[in-house]
């Protein structure tokens, strides 16, 4: 990996299966932004439950997903029990949004542990949360084609 721009960077899970499945229309994309940044990347369970059901008939590309923490390539972030009273309250701040529980451990996620960068390709609900999360979230890759 040459001259990593981005540390700190909390994973969403469309970028973990467009890299992890070459067929996803985001793989060349998020491969590329891969290389921008400084591993680990960091998750939540609820993320690696989502990828390990999107790519449930790709045992190839999951068996890279559960060795990603071995790798170094990313960490999961452990939330605490008092965790989900934080994520029922990110709920009813976005409640129009009708978050995904991934969505909200990450944003729960980026409070505790003050990072603002998200590599994400759900630009819907993220963008809107950025709006109202303080620092204010940067969100990876930093354009979509």
């Amino acid at each position: 990996m040459s001259n990593p721009k981005f540390t700190h960077v909390l994973v969403d899970t469309g970028p973990l299966v467009a890299i992890l499945d070459k067929s996803d229309k985001h793989h060349a994309l998020c491969s590329e932004t891969l290389r921008l940044i400084q591993p680990p990347l960091l998750t939540t369970w609820p993320v690696l439950t989502e990828v390990a059901w999107l790519l449930r008939d790709q045992p190839k590309g999951l068996q890279i997903l559960y060795t990603g923490v071995q790798t170094g390539f990313f960490r999961i972030a452990g939330l605490p029990e008092s965790g989900l009273a934080d994520i029922a309250a990110i709920q009813k701040r976005f409640q129009t949004l009708r978050p995904q529980l991934a969505d909200m451990s990450l944003v729960l996620l980026a409070e505790m542990e003050k990072w603002n960068t998200i590599f994400t390709l759900d630009r819907r609900d993220f963008s809107v949360m950025q709006k109202k999360t303080r620092p204010k979230l940067l969100l990876l890759p930093e354009t979509l084609q």
